[in-house]
């Protein structure tokens, strides 16, 4: 399992290499990669900036990576959360999980993807035409992380 939180930006390629490398029990890998947009909220924007806790930030994300591997059997799993200064376009997080079967690799995927979004320590300013301005959470974000409580 790896879990990073980082300036540089990733490479899928090279991430799902990684995690497969030398392993034939693996029987899928799902990912997924969210880019900084350069429009939110009815208006554009220019740059954001996520900050973080030092430490903090990587229990809570290997707190839900545990979740994860306790909801399905998984055979590993990569976090990165990428912090500072990000461009649209920019890959912003990649989460990546291997299953012997597509079932358990998609539902864990997508379920860390949930929980990173509303419960990991991250704080998300953008810059607009307007100036900067904190993003708040969604509650279509919460409503997507709820479903999980009761699986």
């Amino acid at each position: 399992m790896r879990i990073r939180v980082q300036n540089e930006a990733f490479d899928l390629g090279v991430e799902v290499a990684a995690m497969s490398r030398g392993r034939t029990d693996i029987g899928a890998i799902a990912s997924f990669v969210g880019l900084a947009r350069d429009m939110n909220a009815g208006s554009g924007v220019a740059a954001m900036t996520l900050e973080h806790y030092p430490g903090m930030t990587e229990k809570a994300l290997a707190k839900l990576v545990d979740e994860a591997c306790a909801r399905w059997t998984l055979l590993d799993v990569t976090v990165i959360h990428r912090v500072g200064r990000l461009l649209p376009g920019d890959p912003i997080v990649l989460v990546a999980v291997a299953g012997q079967h597509r079932g358990e690799a998609f539902a864990a995927c997508e379920f860390i993807m949930d929980y990173l979004k509303t419960q990991a320590p991250f704080w998300k300013k953008e810059e607009t035409a307007d100036g900067e301005r904190w993003v708040e959470a969604r509650a279509s974000d919460d409503a997507a992380a709820a479903r999980w409580t009761d699986s």
